[in-house]
């Protein structure tokens, strides 16, 4: 009975992590860029049950030996393994603002590959984003909205001296008397990043392969790739398996009650 406890609970864990990336998915549906996060369950390692016997052997001496009969394997809870951005592109929306910039993936080397924004944190680092909803710091810098350096293909960042510039279909940034190429990192297997906070995805990322197609649209942002109602949909389906583990636990304990008040008092 104890072991039905457990179960129960370990559902009800799961259950609630879940809600809470659902939850975090639609507030953000609204974000330019944002990658919805799918919570990925499983179950608890396996345990096989094996009957413990022994068999009677019709001698004279009345020898026995040893049996066992396999019953089957037995699961005792869930819980979630990790949850995975999908990185599907978003639809564009046109702003008509000339900091803002939507990454279009064209014809991929690799299916899964993804393409990113570079830009470096406040610690210094290099990071990877798809949220494109740039704006110009006091300095003349194109920064993202936290005030991150958007950088460009030598790692550095791009002094704009203004808001009045403009982007080409290849992502150089045309200015007065230079032409500076955004930084843009590809990855063949997105799902090896780590998603940080902020829009932001760290780890390993390399120059875009010369047979990837890609443009950049100037006036646009990507949005983000949240279905708001299959996200409530989730939620609601995710609300009830809580439920229906609550009861089971309910069950479970009134059980036990009696086992105790009951059953011990006829004892």
């Amino acid at each position: 009975m104890l072991r039905g406890f457990y179960t129960a609970a370990s559902g009800m864990i799961a259950q609630q992590r879940q809600q809470e990336a659902l939850s975090n998915n639609i507030a953000n549906a609204n974000t330019p860029g944002y990658k919805a996060d799918q919570a990925a369950l499983r179950a608890f390692p396996e345990m096989l049950l094996q009957e413990i016997g022994t068999k009677k052997i019709p001698t004279s001496r009345g020898l026995s030996l040893p049996l066992q009969n396999p019953v089957g394997s037995l699961n005792t809870g869930v819980y979630v393994q990790e949850t995975i951005p999908g990185f599907i592109q978003g639809d564009m929306r046109e702003t008509g603002i000339t900091t803002d910039l939507a990454l279009v993936n064209g014809v991929m080397p690799d299916e899964a590959g993804s393409l990113f924004f570079t830009v470096q944190n406040e610690a210094g680092d290099v990071r990877y984003t798809r949220n494109g909803n740039f704006t110009v710091d006091g300095a003349g810098f194109l920064v993202t909205n936290q005030g991150y350096y958007v950088l460009d293909e030598e790692g550095d960042a791009i002094q704009t001296n203004g808001m009045e510039f403009q982007v080409s279909r290849d992502g150089v940034l045309q200015l007065e008397g230079e032409d500076i190429a955004l930084g843009i990192a590809y990855t063949e297997n997105a799902n090896e990043l780590v998603k940080e906070g902020d829009d932001l995805f760290s780890g390993d990322a390399g120059a875009v392969p010369d047979d990837a197609a890609y443009t950049i649209q100037q006036g646009f942002l990507e949005q983000s790739n949240v279905d708001a109602m299959q996200s409530m949909t989730q939620m609601m389906e995710s609300y009830r398996m809580f439920e229906t583990n609550q009861r089971v636990l309910r069950a479970y304990d009134e059980s036990l009650g009696k086992a105790v008040s009951e059953i011990g008092r006829l004892g």
